[in-house]
């Protein structure tokens, strides 16, 4: 549950004042509400339909210890969306702090083997089958990502989401431990 508090702290107070992206399905979901203006966390959920799919069909464990942590990261990110704060962080601190906050989370959810779902997820079921540390597969999959979105965000949200991405995929190997 912190670890989801802190993916949805992360993403409506560091990252989306700014538009700033995450990686992941994170990412493409902050793309589609700054793009059409969809709620982040619904969006989450629909995009990670295809690959629970597969979940539950062919690792069912990886299903069972991951879809409260979808649900629960999802709902924190929709229900913080409507926090307003009084502080103005430059982005680059914003970017940073963002990065530190979601990183942590995500670190701590696969440390007890759950994650956010979608491309956390499946970095993790890839870890499982590989040597591949899980922080190493979500930094690229993340910046593979953010790529794609720099049409929408522009070339400085851009820089400043390759950071946080950096940041996330450092936290989330520290904290998650060696997963792969």
């Amino acid at each position: 549950m912190i670890g989801s508090l802190s993916v949805g702290i992360g993403v409506n107070f560091f990252l989306a004042p700014y538009h700033l992206l995450d990686g992941g399905l994170i990412g493409i979901a902050l793309l589609m509400h700054y793009h059409f203006g969809s709620p982040i966390g619904l969006m989450i959920i629909i995009i990670s339909i295809p690959l629970y799919i597969y979940v539950w069909s062919f690792e069912r464990m990886y299903f069972v210890r991951s879809v409260h942590g979808l649900l629960f990261s999802s709902l924190c990110i929709d229900l913080f969306s409507n926090v307003e704060t009084d502080w103005k962080l430059p982005v680059l601190v914003s970017a940073i702090l963002g990065g530190i906050i979601i990183g942590l989370g995500v670190g701590l959810m696969l440390r007890y083997e759950t994650s956010t779902g979608g491309t956390d997820l499946l970095a993790q079921i890839i870890s499982s089958k590989t040597a591949i540390n899980v922080g190493i597969l979500i930094l690229v999959i993340d910046g593979s990502i953010i790529l794609s979105g720099i049409g929408i965000v522009g070339v400085r949200a851009f820089f400043y989401s390759s950071l946080t991405i950096m940041i996330v995929g450092i936290l989330t190997s520290l904290t998650a431990g060696n997963e792969g």
